[in-house]
């Protein structure tokens, strides 16, 4: 075993050797033609090159129109988009040769070894940045997206299936998800057992998602018991939907590319794991899962999660107006997006929505106001009993408050999507009466 450890490692190293060589070779071919000009074999095998490097774009969701109807049930980030199309889409860029990431392994010297050291580099990376967790004395594990360890967690955190399920709780209103993502499996080790606040017991496993999804409101865990565990799904607690007021250091917290930078589509997660016998058990899931994470997608959401690191150590965090800085552009979106929503309520005067929050952000070092990702709507009409059919019939597609444990005059709504659909959407809700 020692020796094949040792061979993997000196691949490794001659991969990377490769690597270099080979954007080595690029940047000289790139600037012999710069400075000498191309010969025709050389435009040649540079158009063979981009054309290698050029990757046809899915075509993902259709347009809008003013009369679309309008789907505002997912959290899908297209907002995001604008930012990247602009000049940091370069600096996020990456080209993956044939022969690269073939193998299963990462870093066998690693507890997760399938986590690419250059992604685990950056997560730690970013959180030094915001300020927003705790790495230092932390395992970090990636996963395809934050739910499959939410999954990985439940399993390293639940009793034998001989000791009978342990209870799934969270309070209202929960993630819409909780209740289904547990019960999928109908594993013999845990069940969801709903609200946390009506919860009685010792023993029990506590989902705490702060900033809360649906209604964005800062949350800690409700139960105390000393035989009781929490985990703590932080995707929103990044500068553009909530001021970073503290360094979090809980037992597991869980993170996700998709709500952070944009990249729902790369489909990575990570978490952040205090105790080792812990870590190795997530770790075990997520083995016989998926045998690992894919390193392609790894590798795009380090470069993504560099560029956005590299552009705040490029430039003063104070210069809210530069549009290199992810954190600024996307607080600026979401704080004219929540001044649009709420003006929309208040001309139909038929919705209410939670109250404004505000602190003081350690990332910004000012006090700013909270612009969750979603909105957290109900409607006061009279004879309007369920929302989500209501707004169905105005062609606004939304989740109703009952899928996240609360009554249907409630729904949850997307503040994350394109600019043309948020705009339909608040011109329709506006002229609602």
């Amino acid at each position: 075993m020692g020796r094949d450890h040792a061979v993997v490692a000196i691949a490794g190293q001659i991969g990377v050797v490769a690597s270099v060589a080979l954007n080595l070779a690029a940047l000289a071919f790139y600037l012999h033609g710069r400075i000498f000009g191309a010969s025709a074999g050389e435009k040649e095998a540079g158009k063979k090159m981009k054309k290698a490097a050029a990757v046809a774009p899915s075509s993902g969701k259709p347009p809008v129109a003013p009369d679309s109807t309008i789907n505002l049930d997912h959290g899908d980030p297209t907002m995001f988009e604008a930012f990247w199309r602009g000049t940091m889409g370069e600096h996020a860029t990456l080209v993956i040769p044939g022969w690269q990431t073939m193998s299963y392994f990462s870093d066998v010297g690693n507890l997760c070894w399938f986590l690419e050291p250059g992604f685990e580099r950056e997560v730690r990376r970013l959180h030094r940045l915001v300020g927003n967790a705790a790495t230092e004395g932390y395992h970090v594990l990636v996963g395809t997206g934050s739910m499959q360890l939410f999954q990985a967690a439940l399993y390293a955190l639940s009793p034998p299936a001989e000791a009978g399920p342990i209870s799934v709780v969270s309070p209202v209103p929960f993630y819409s998800s909780y209740p289904a993502v547990t019960d999928f499996l109908k594993s013999g080790r845990y069940r969801w057992a709903g609200d946390a606040n009506t919860f009685e017991g010792d023993e029990y496993i506590e989902l705490v998602c702060s900033p809360s999804n649906p209604d964005g409101g800062i949350r800690q865990a409700v139960l105390k018991s000393k035989s009781g565990k929490a985990m703590h799904d932080l995707a929103y607690y990044w500068p553009q939907y909530t001021p970073i007021t503290h360094m979090l250091a809980h037992d597991i917290m869980l993170f996700t590319v998709s709500k952070c930078t944009g990249h729902a589509g790369t489909r990575i997660g990570w978490a952040l794991v205090k105790d080792r016998e812990v870590a190795k058990k997530m770790n075990m899931f997520l083995e016989l899962n998926t045998i690992g994470v894919s390193k392609d997608s790894q590798l795009r959401a380090a470069k993504v999660l560099e560029a956005v690191a590299d552009a705040y150590e490029r430039q003063p965090a104070d210069l809210t107006g530069d549009a290199s800085l992810l954190f600024h552009y996307a607080r600026r979106q979401m704080t004219c997006r929540w001044r649009a929503l709420r003006a929309a309520v208040a001309a139909s005067g038929i919705f209410t929505l939670p109250d404004e929050v505000a602190g003081f952000c350690t990332f910004a070092k000012d006090t700013v106001s909270a612009n969750p990702a979603f909105a957290w709507l109900r409607c006061d009409k009279e004879g309007v009993e369920d929302l989500e059919v209501f707004l169905r019939e105005h062609k606004i597609i939304t989740r109703s408050g009952t899928r996240f444990g609360a009554d249907p005059k409630v729904v949850r709504i997307s503040m994350v999507d394109t600019d043309e659909a948020f705009g339909i959407f608040v011109d329709r809700l506006a002229a609602m009466k």
